[in-house]
């Protein structure tokens, strides 16, 4: 793996959803979950909720983990088969409400940060007419650093549709940027068309009237409530992708422990204490503004939701003295914090 990819994989972040559905694959396949989670450094309660983000460096640990404890060294594409993206991202169940695959495939473009963050600038997926047919191209860089997720989504792309529309294979090529793998067999089994590699393209050759296949699950209803729901997440994560969402969300579970420096939330971005100063001047803002104004709202947090004490508020937001805390938030809000509580 280049520096580069390694570079883009740890910024990255991906839907819980994947992680989840890859977990219980591997557990389907023999694999101890314990050791899976120890392996890939990913808890239990991180997915829980599958529309919760996690290091995309996790999601490659864990898909590394399982090909080795199960033996199966084409887990990804038999991860793309098995699922569709219906049962891991509410942006299947979009396409699956679109009226037409051509809708569904404009608002794969427009929610695709909520399925992978990073690794790509502009659309994640382009539409290219030649004499051969309609390409659909996948524009994630630096693929064949981690090429196991290309393998798993042009598998689940194939497989969707040929569920879908069994009597309708529209399908026929697909070509991968990386070099043919020692399980080529598995390939030739999955896709049943040609495939290509060492290409200079992650893509599938389509018959141009996929664009106009009808979703006998179509409902503009279902569509709506889904694509609300969409968006409000899409918000939420580029509000996090900014440098400041990331240090505030790397802060929050270190607030109790008072003593919080710059240097450590750099190094767990990646990144030196300078260059991190550097990116917060872009924004307008600096560490220890970032710090005050989370033990602000978190302080306001804690003691409106009534359990808990000054005192314990206190400790929760890093102060090791209440006096202390009573001061910083005189300054905060120009009242004393017994008078914030209902």
């Amino acid at each position: 793996m280049t520096k580069r990819a390694n570079d883009m994989i740890a910024g990255d972040t991906v839907a819980a959803g994947f992680a989840r559905a890859l977990l219980e694959l591997a557990v389907s396949k023999g694999a101890d979950r314990d050791e899976l989670a120890r392996l890939s450094g990913l808890a239990a309660e991180e997915l829980n909720n599958q529309d919760r983000r996690i290091p995309f460096a996790r999601y490659v640990a864990l898909m590394h983990a399982g090909k080795a404890l199960t033996g199966d060294d084409a887990l990804a594409l038999h991860f793309g088969e098995a699922f569709d993206m219906a049962d891991l991202s509410v942006i299947g169940l979009i396409g699956r409400a679109s009226d037409s695959l051509a809708e569904a495939f404009e608002q794969t473009n427009r929610y695709g940060k909520l399925m992978i963050e990073g690794g790509h600038s502009g659309d994640r997926f382009s539409l290219k007419r030649t004499n051969e047919g309609l390409w659909m191209i996948d524009n994630r860089i630096e693929a064949n650093g981690f090429f196991e997720h290309m393998e798993a989504n042009f598998a689940r792309m194939v497989c969707t549709a040929r569920r879908w529309f069994p009597d309708n294979r529209f399908m026929k090529a697909v070509h991968f940027t990386h070099a043919a793998p020692p399980w080529r067999d598995e390939y030739d089994r999955i896709f049943q068309m040609p495939i290509m590699f060492e290409s200079d393209r992650n893509a599938l050759l389509t018959d141009e009237i996929w664009l106009t296949q009808k979703s006998d699950h179509a409902s503009r209803y279902v569509f709506g409530v889904l694509s609300a729901h969409a968006q409000s997440l899409l918000n939420d994560l580029e509000s996090a992708m900014t440098t400041r969402g990331r240090v505030e969300r790397l802060l929050l579970p270190l607030l109790h422990k008072g003593d919080i420096r710059a240097g450590r939330i750099a190094g767990q971005m990646g990144v030196s204490r300078r260059t991190l100063a550097r990116r917060l001047r872009a924004e307008g803002t600096g560490f220890g503004e970032i710090l005050d104004a989370l033990r602000h709202r978190m302080a306001l947090h804690y003691l409106k939701g009534k359990k808990v004490s000054v005192s314990e508020t206190a400790y929760l937001v890093g102060f090791s003295e209440p006096a202390t805390f009573s001061r910083a938030f005189k300054r905060w809000t120009g009242r004393s914090p017994m008078m914030a509580q209902p």
